[in-house]
């Protein structure tokens, strides 16, 4: 990559050949078909945003919309001791990747002092009984904000902790008090949290139109919550704004999103290596893990092309978490099948790093750690772990960051948001719709009896297949 410093930059160099000992892509190639393949993708993305279909990439721009998001975090939301984010998938994957990435470890437990009187933020992006109800049995409900988050107001696990939350409530702080301890972050369409929100007076955050769930972390989806936290909002969204216009160019080899989508899918469909381990050497990146780990899986793992031809494409993305994983999985990395890829993902500073003290200095195993501090520690790791991978001709790259940070965090998750956009041309699949998951909803709703959805018939387990 050339130009100045940046914030976010891509070492790619061992996933080419004259790097690895034997394999890897051919470098002349980043110049030759993978550049014409590129640009060729990089027309279609382009045409995608002219049809207004990739909302996404307008969202750093858009001050009103952040405006209104900072209004309701200060004005409103600040008056709460916590807020709880209810949703599933896009909509509570992006707020947790930006509630570890940017507040203080162990949030929720700090004092408010601490906090510096910001309300605890808790995400509730599950159906399970007993979480729901340790959840719930702790908080003081008169001084809690409820974020019930879904675009198209019908997400069945939502609207169930919707109506859990709407009778603890009720018995709480009354059916009149209630709807001030609500907020409703939906489409504008017809779902039914816009219904009750109209009838009930219920304050509401919109979900642009033209932005997708998994793409939907730099809208109110992710911001409200993150700004409640107190989150420099206006921070993120310029960082994703400055790698947005990074990624303007049709040139390869200075494009960082480019560069991630088109080596990732040669090694899928080139390589043999469909399993794209992603790997963030920072517990304060494991959720934005979790969170690229549905964008990539969601948006390129489609049954037919564009064309409706049949293709079952798409690469498997596996979260993993440097150094603990170098423990777990290094081994199946090492000398397994040839058919993964690792991402790493490094920092270069932090802000409160921890010396390791000097002591034992005849023991060579102590002596070699006194006097370094733990962030050097987990950088010598990764790039231990990335040198040993390239040693055995194992395809690998590294993105960086300056440090963890808004700035950092917002290019990353615009970095992701554009390379899985550039992916899927180059698969040849829209990775702005969610197929196959759509038989599953239908079925569910069926079971649970919604109207205009048939009840489905589901073979009985036979019982000679038991054990």
């Amino acid at each position: 990559m050339k130009g100045r410093a940046r914030a976010v930059t891509i070492e790619f160099g061992s996933m080419l050949s004259g790097v690895l000992p034997s394999g890897g892509v051919d470098p002349d190639r980043l110049r030759g078909d993978l550049a014409r393949r590129f640009r060729h993708a990089f027309e279609h993305v382009a045409s995608v945003r002219t049809a207004g279909e990739a909302g996404f990439f307008d969202l750093p721009g858009d001050r009103t919309l952040c405006a209104r998001v900072r209004e309701a975090a200060d004005g409103w939301g600040r008056h709460f001791e916590a807020v709880v984010v209810v949703g599933i998938g896009g909509s509570a994957l992006g707020a947790a990747a930006l509630k570890d990435g940017l507040l203080p470890p162990s949030w929720n437990e700090l004092d408010s002092e601490a906090r510096k009187h910001f309300p605890k933020l808790y995400i509730l992006d599950n159906p399970d009984p007993d979480s729901v109800s340790a959840l719930l049995g702790r908080l003081n409900l008169d001084r809690t904000l409820f974020n019930v988050v879904s675009k198209s107001g019908s997400t069945a696990e939502t609207l169930a902790l919707f109506l859990v939350i709407w009778r603890k409530l009720e018995d709480a702080v009354g059916p009149k008090a209630l709807k001030d301890r609500l907020l409703l972050t939906t489409g504008e369409g017809p779902g039914v949290l816009r219904k009750v929100a109209r009838e009930f007076g219920i304050r509401t955050l919109p979900v642009p139109g033209n932005v997708g769930g998994r793409f939907s972390v730099l809208s109110p989806v992710g911001l409200f919550p993150a700004a409640s936290g107190g989150i420099d909002i206006e921070a993120v969204l310029a960082g994703a704004g400055e790698m947005a216009e990074r990624c303007s160019t049709s040139v390869l080899t200075e494009n960082p999103a480019g560069v991630l989508a088109t080596l990732l899918h040669l090694a899928d469909t080139e390589q043999g290596a469909g399993i794209h381990v992603f790997m963030p050497y920072a517990d304060r990146l494991k959720a934005l893990a979790d969170w690229f780990q549905q964008l990539w899986a969601e948006s390129l793992g489609k049954a037919l092309n564009l064309a409706g031809e049949r293709v079952e494409a798409g690469p498997t993305l596996l979260p993993a978490t440097g150094a603990t994983d170098q423990h777990s999985q290094l081994q199946l990395l090492m000398e397994g099948p040839r058919d993964k890829v690792v991402v790493f993902l490094g920092r270069r500073a932090t802000a409160e790093d921890v010396a390791v003290p000097v002591r034992f200095s005849r023991e060579p195993a102590l002596s070699c750690l006194g006097g370094r501090t733990l962030l050097e520690l987990l950088d010598v790791e990764r790039r231990a772990t990335a040198e040993a991978l390239r040693r055995e001709d194992r395809m690998n790259m590294t993105v960086m960051v300056d440090r963890v940070d808004a700035g950092s965090l917002g290019g990353l998750i615009m970095l992701f948001q554009i390379a899985v956009l550039y992916a899927g041309a180059l698969y040849g699949v829209n990775p702005l719709n969610q197929p196959g998951v759509e038989l599953g909803k239908a079925l569910a709703h069926g079971l649970l009896g919604r109207k205009g959805y048939e009840r489905p018939r589901i073979p009985r387990p036979d019982p000679r297949w038991r054990v």
